[in-house]
């Protein structure tokens, strides 16, 4: 046996081809004009450390790290290499024998083979490391003591440079927020094994000046203005004493946009109301605003779900989610989450976090997470690498690493991925949208949430450490070139394991009222946690009994720490025994970290010494409420640009066909398959419409279906939802009740009952500091209202975040388009008569339901008619009375791509006459327009069909059968328009997918 500890070195690697992700690298290079790789070959590399014995090792080689079938593994001591610990170095190690450590001096690299090899930094979680770990242990090999991992890439090549190698590297094979690399051999570096850090620094923030005051705003990344840090001044004032980092940091995350959503608290000064209908004045007596806005939130959301007053919303804005009670017995909630600004800066990272975050919300109200939706805005991933911003990733890197954050949570945590979508904008480029939503099932009555005086703090779940340091206030500043750098710290990686145990603890504590009230360890991390559920009792923290990763983290970062899969309870103290078996049963850690009080103050301390004395109502009541500016009737900011799905002056020069075909292969259409298969979507089996259904799986749903496992009855639920950032930026308003439109619209066709459907709302926007960003902001707020109230559809969560800007080396600012998006829940009372997307059966007949009002995109952006609402309520009806068979709604493409669809999802034909529909055939084929669908209805049913929908005069319209070929067929009266095979079609729709989503 082996008596001292040694670091041993794994390399797995696949046979045959060089890995799962060497033939996308080798695309991507190409695609980026970063030269061309002759091969590429990825091998895993698995570090551990201890006293373990030669037949352990081959243990760990058989039985952990490989698998026989299609991989061979080679161990051997990792030997130290004098330049290994200092991360990305072009100089340091040699190419040309990459494996030697000694110097390079050559300007550029003429030699085939160049090794990189990755690890992650210190301190950076890795969730396999720690499995490794765990596992070895379960195998009885207690010698292993610690581990990490990496990867190694063998590129072969004609011709590099040293700066296309380190390109190369930095933009497609690392990120070096989180990892570090060398060209040559790696060794990992662990976290330094300092002693627990008691160190408070103290700030004298009464006697600061307001420059002073400023400059520790900007020094500590504290992100508050002058006036909250003003207040912060007068606070420690009146105490009489100085301020702790600990407190100042608490006051920061608490009052950070992110945490308190201050402006949408704010009051907003209104300028140009009177311009906001196309330039002409209104009388004031008309204008749509008054001169102040009392609080966006209040004023246009809150008032709304309030108005609605829909008897069946349980929950709406004051849980970690919404949540409905369609049937007696059992609660709904559902929750969509922002996690732009880490998905930017380390994008695998931050979507991961992000789906691991929304979960979490549901735990937060004892549900069982049942499903998974994730909604990604990207730039291009085909633009020029030069374009972008100096310092943000490419956006190829970026959709790669966020595509696989999603994938790598929810299907780890047995949770399926059923609804999303995918939108390319150029003002995504440096800054992505990463909307994670999740949907949660509890009994009826179960979730308990008041903590009460003496109540033990407990935090449940993951360890904490210096990931996710003062992300609440990260999230609330605009990225530049150095925000990787200096937010490094800033970003999480999830462990969905870790994230599971603590879900199975939960519900069963849960089921056995083990605890008063539980939340979410979100960002602000535990001072958030605490000091959300302490608002009105207080509470005394001791933060030594806090368990960590590693030690030497400072009393600041213990609090503050954003490290994730982390709920904390108020577990009454006779419950603690039980609590504690419970977590040893399902191997879950825990800490007891205090009290809750009962005086209204927060008390912390570590190792006696107190680092926070605060009472709660300066906490949470101190904060200046701000006074912003808003310019409406102007153009929404950010950087206009057309559709992929658009018309143009070009395209009078194809034909019809043709013009079908490119908005098939366009980038707002294509197939996002390359994305949808990496998700599980029937895990649980309650899975009815997926996103993708037909013969062949690949006609685009429009909603998801779910049945809830463990409900009786044959009633289920529908998820969709809307997000247009094209309409955004040439009219918000509208832009906002064509997304509540077509969310809806998307729930209705899938089965759902349009009386009982709530919605979500999820903002996007720049700095609010600009007052045409505001202006947007109100007139998004706005169209929500106002198709809210129209739908009667009540408003019961969501989230803005703000800015979402780059600012690049050249002093411009990179926003992103005004962004809203709309998520809707929907009550299918039958699932068996659900509706999907695909043609069915020929000879059925085919029908265009709605006021068909098509406008090309050089026109305004269409609005609903105001009869809408009651012709959806009549196809809900007819739906459920059999009638309907397949249903697909208009949208991107107009008419001429939802034919398309349906035609490619049940791999037939349609024979088609627009005349009926307009003068200009081509105005309707590829015009948009809201509040229609088309509809297959059954054969035998058409005139029952047609009867039910003539009770809206224009609400339905014949437009032909489906036919017994696969030739898409329209005609415009005697005049033949088009015919294009379903082969053709198929084709086009999914080589767009290929190429734009690699």
């Amino acid at each position: 046996m082996a008596t001292r500890d040694i670091l041993y070195r794994y390399e797995v690697r696949r046979l045959g081809a060089g890995g799962p992700r060497a033939e996308a690298l080798m695309a991507d290079v190409r695609a980026l004009g970063m030269g061309k790789l002759r091969s590429a070959q990825e091998t895993a590399l698995y570090f551990v450390e201890g006293t373990i014995a030669p037949e352990e090792r081959n243990l760990l080689g058989l039985f952990l790290f490989s698998d026989p079938v299609e991989e061979r593994w080679e161990c051997k001591e990792a030997l130290e290499q004098p330049d290994a610990g200092v991360g990305p170095d072009p100089g340091r190690g040699s190419a040309s024998n990459p494996d030697t450590g000694g110097a390079q001096k050559a300007s550029h690299v003429r030699v085939a083979l160049h090794i990189v090899e990755i690890c992650r930094k210190p301190g950076v979680t890795d969730p396999v490391a720690l499995e490794i770990v765990r596992a070895a242990h379960e195998m009885g090999l207690r010698g292993v003591r610690r581990a990490a991992t990496g990867v190694r890439w063998e590129l072969e090549a004609d011709w590099l440079d040293r700066d296309a190698l380190e390109k190369i590297t930095r933009l497609l094979l690392a990120n070096p927020v989180i990892e570090r690399w060398h060209f040559g051999r790696i060794v990992p570096i662990f976290p330094e094994s300092d002693a627990p850090s008691a160190q408070v620094q103290y700030y004298d923030c009464a006697s600061m000046t307001d420059n002073e005051l400023l400059a520790l705003s900007a020094d500590r990344r504290l992100a508050l203005d002058l006036g909250e840090m003003r207040a912060i001044r007068t606070w420690f004032r009146t105490a009489g004493r100085k301020a702790t980092d600990v407190e100042l940091e608490m006051l920061a995350q608490t009052w950070s946009e992110h945490c308190v959503h201050k402006t949408f608290k704010a009051e907003v000064v209104v300028e140009g109301a009177e311009h906001i209908e196309g330039g002409r004045k209104l009388p004031n007596a008309e204008l749509p605003y008054p001169s102040v806005v009392d609080g966006i939130f209040k004023t246009y959301i809150k008032k709304t779900t309030e108005m609605i007053g829909a008897p069946w919303v349980h929950s709406a804005f004051t849980d970690n989610a919404g949540i409905v009670r369609f049937v007696p017995g059992w609660d709904i909630s559902f929750k969509v989450e922002t996690h732009n600004h880490p998905s930017a800066v380390e994008p695998f990272g931050g979507a991961n976090t992000g789906v691991g975050g929304v979960i979490r919300d549901i735990m937060g109200v004892s549900a069982r997470p049942i499903a998974v939706t994730d909604v990604l805005c990207f730039g291009d991933p085909r633009m020029d690498a030069r374009a972008l911003p100096s310092g943000s990733l490419h956006p190829r890197m970026i959709a790669r690493g966020v595509v696989a954050g999603v994938e790598d949570y929810g299907n780890k945590m047995g949770i399926p991925t059923v609804n999303g979508a995918v939108h390319f904008h150029p003002g995504y480029a440096a800054n992505p949208l990463v909307y994670c939503g999740c949907v949660g099932l509890a009994p009826e009555g179960l979730h308990c949430r008041t903590p009460q005086a003496k109540d033990r703090i407990v935090v449940l779940g993951g360890r904490t450490g210096r990931d996710g340091i003062r992300g609440a206030t990260f999230s609330s500043m605009t990225m530049d070139g150095s925000t990787g750098d200096v937010a490094g710290a800033s970003v999480q990686i999830g462990d969905p394991i870790v994230q599971k145990r603590a879900l199975d603890v939960l519900l069963e504590a849960r089921d056995a009222r083990l605890y008063h009230a539980v939340t979410d360890c979100g960002a602000g991390g535990l001072s958030s946690a605490v000091g959300e559920m302490a608002a009105e009792l207080g509470a005394d923290v001791e933060l030594s009994k806090v368990t960590v990763k590693y030690p030497g983290l400072a009393p600041w970062e213990l609090w503050l720490s954003e490290a994730q899969e982390r709920m904390v309870l108020a577990v009454p103290p006779e419950h603690m025994v039980a609590f504690a078996a419970l977590c040893r049963r399902h191997e879950a850690e825990f800490c007891d970290i205090g009290s809750f009080r009962d005086d209204g103050r927060l008390c912390v301390r570590m190792q006696g010494e107190v680092v926070l004395d605060l009472p709660m109502a300066f906490v949470h009541g101190g904060q200046p409420r701000k006074r912003l500016k808003a310019r409406v009737g102007v153009a929404g900011p950010g950087q206009g640009v057309k559709s992929g799905a658009e018309s143009n002056e070009e395209s009078n020069a194809e034909s019809p066909a043709e013009l079908l075909l490119g908005l098939l292969s366009a980038s707002a259409v294509s197939s996002r398959e390359e994305v949808v298969r990496r998700y599980d979507h029937e895990v649980q089996g309650g899975t009815v419409v997926k996103p993708f259904c037909g013969p062949g799986g690949d006609a685009p749903a429009d909603a998801a279906v779910l049945k809830p496992q463990g409900t009786e009855g044959c009633w289920g639920i529908a998820l969709s939802n809307a997000l247009r950032p094209d309409y955004g930026e040439k009219d918000p308003y509208r832009a906002a009740i064509a997304a509540v439109d077509e969310a809806v619209r998307n729930a209705v066709a899938a089965g759902a009952d349009p009386g009982r459907m709530a919605i979500l709302d999820n903002f996007c926007m720049g700095d609010p500091s600009d007052p045409e960003v505001m202006g947007a902001l109100l007139e998004l707020a706005r169209g929500l209202r106002d198709a809210a109230l129209s739908y009667r559809t009540p408003i019961i969560s969501g989230k803005d975040s703000f800015y979402n800007e780059y600012l690049g080396s050249d002093g411009r600012r990179h926003a992103v388009p005004p962004s809203l998006l709309i998520s809707a829940l929907g009550f299918v009372p039958d699932i068996a008569l659900a509706c999907t997307p695909f043609l069915k059966r020929p000879g059925n007949p085919l029908w265009l339901v709605g006021i068909f009002k098509p406008l090309l995109q050089n026109e305004r952006v269409p609005l609903p008619d105001s009869e809408t609402p009651r012709i959806y309520a009549l196809f809900h009806q007819a739906v459920m009375a059999g009638e309907v068979v397949s249903a697909h709604d208009l949208s991107e493409g107009g008419l001429g791509t939802a034919l398309a669809e349906m035609c490619i999802g049940g791999r037939r034909g349609a024979q088609i006459d627009t005349e009926a529909l307009g003068d200009d055939p081509l105005h309707v084929l590829i015009g948009e327009t809201c509040g229609c669908l088309v509809a297959e209805v059954a054969l035998e049913k058409e005139d029952a069909f047609a009867g039910r929908m003539q009770k809206v005069s224009g609400a339905a319209i014949r437009l032909g059968t489906v036919s017994g070929s696969s030739i898409l067929a329209v005609r415009h009266g005697a005049k033949t328009i088009l015919e294009l095979a379903e082969a053709q079609m198929h084709a086009a729709w999914k080589q767009g997918g290929k190429e734009v989503l690699p």
